[in-house]
């Protein structure tokens, strides 16, 4: 048997090791790698989800071990399984995998695609924080004004117990607490099922999507709602992805994010509110280079908070998503747009009042700037949260996670919301192409 390494980050890693190496006899996975997120090394992939070839489940390792784990068991494929990662920074990886003796490798769309009984949208973006959240609300939307039945499956996020996260269900609130579930995976579970819609997302895809199409709501399509810049887990019918012109260039720069836009028959361009025309340029040009044959759509995320005057005038805090400012390297989002907007008259910098973990997060991401990223992965991160909001000497502060964080944490000082939804720029628009997109499958 061939011994391998799937190098990942919780995730596209468990994901191609279900669909490529679990019962293959030809294949003996002796390790995972894990990196980008916090606590996630130390753990095994359990023997229940591993099949019958790992009875002890597979050990997940930090990153930094991989030269030493390829030499200790004599390894002769590595696999480079996780997203939003700089092109440089991928063949970094490549150069010590081969150094160490071993092949170097990336699975692709037919090695790890499942296919569904149902029709099949994904929605991706090249980089993480794109907007490709609120573009896959606007699509629910539109199907559901058709009278159209939709499940969302979301690209992975298992951080806790992999047993008990192999196929999870969210259509109400309470089932966030169910599955104890982190700041980072209730930002994109709670959009969802606030609106009622149902969204399932876990450890094995295949058992998910079989779980999916037979709904007990009901199910006519199959939304994939991607994570980072990764490309579906599901063969698509339509697949959108979704690009963002405050990082000109990245969407040919990142792994696998120039493969999304490749694959895309519609590519959406967001932010065009807030970007510079040029960058917008960039951006458009670029697609035109990569994927000529792609519909373009223009679209915005018009900002609004539920209390202005809490930013008016006042030194606030600025609350931002944390995954799009850490691997994401976002400087900027939706809180800071608002804080200029409203009329902020200073955002606070956090930096020397963060403690802990966020302490941490800082000097690992040090370009992250004057915002506070909504790190929430375990329980000592949130208390830490709470506390360098508390430790920070501000008026007021302004929240631009997609979630109530209030209903996570006290926050002890005024506070509001920042809201935005997609909204398209003239024609074509999402509406018009899931009307032609449906006519096309009749």
């Amino acid at each position: 048997m061939k011994k391998i390494i799937i190098i990942g980050a919780a995730g596209r890693d468990f994901h191609n090791f279900n669909t490529c190496y679990r019962n293959n006899p030809d294949y003996k996975v002796v390790a995972f790698t894990a990196a980008q997120i916090p606590d996630i090394d130390g753990r095994r992939y359990p023997a229940e989800l591993a099949g019958s070839g790992y009875p002890d489940g597979i050990p997940i390792v930090p990153q930094a071990d991989l030269e030493k784990v390829i030499k200790e068991y004599d390894v002769e494929e590595c696999v480079f399984s996780y997203s939003d990662v700089k092109y440089e920074d991928v063949m970094g990886v490549g150069a010590k995998v081969n150094a160490a003796g071993a092949a170097f490798t990336l699975l692709g769309p037919k090695q790890t695609m499942v296919e569904s009984v149902k029709k099949v949208i994904a929605v991706g973006a090249v980089r993480t924080g794109c907007g490709k959240s609120q573009t896959s609300r606007k699509i629910i939307e539109c199907l559901n004004k058709r009278g159209l039945k939709v499940i969302a499956i979301r690209h992975p996020m298992p951080y806790g117990d992999l047993n008990a996260q192999k196929v999870q269900r969210f259509a109400s609130l309470g089932d966030l607490k169910k599955y104890n579930c982190t700041i980072e995976e209730m930002e994109e579970y709670e959009p969802h099922v606030a609106r009622g819609n149902v969204i399932y997302a876990g450890v094995d895809y295949e058992a998910i999507l079989r779980q999916a199409e037979n709904d007990p709501a009901g199910c006519d399509i199959i939304l994939w709602d991607g994570g980072n810049n990764d490309f579906p887990f599901y063969k698509s019918d339509l697949t959108i992805t979704v690009v963002d012109p405050h990082r000109p260039g990245h969407e040919l720069c990142y792994y696998p994010g120039e493969v999304s836009l490749r694959l895309a028959d519609v590519v959406v361009i967001n932010k065009i509110d807030s970007a510079d025309y040029a960058n917008i340029q960039t951006v458009r040009e670029n697609i035109a280079k990569a994927n000529p044959k792609a519909r373009v759509v223009d679209a915005a995320s018009p900002i609004k908070v539920d209390a202005p005057d809490v930013v008016k005038g006042k030194r606030v805090l600025v609350i931002e998503d944390g995954p799009t400012l850490t691997h994401g390297e976002m400087k900027i989002g939706a809180g800071i747009v608002a804080a200029n907007r409203f009329g902020a008259a200073e955002i606070v910098d956090p930096r020397e009042f963060a403690v802990g973990r966020l302490s941490e997060t800082f000097k690992i991401y040090p370009n992250i700037g004057r915002v506070l990223p909504a790190m929430g992965y375990g329980e000592q991160q949130i208390r830490d949260l709470a506390a360098t909001i508390d430790n920070t000497p501000c008026d007021s502060v302004v929240i631009a996670t997609p979630i109530d964080l209030g209903r996570i944490i006290k926050i002890n000082k005024p506070n509001t919301r920042v809201m935005y939804d997609l909204q398209e720029i003239g024609t074509p628009n999402l509406d018009d192409i899931i009307g032609d997109f449906l006519n096309s499958k009749q």
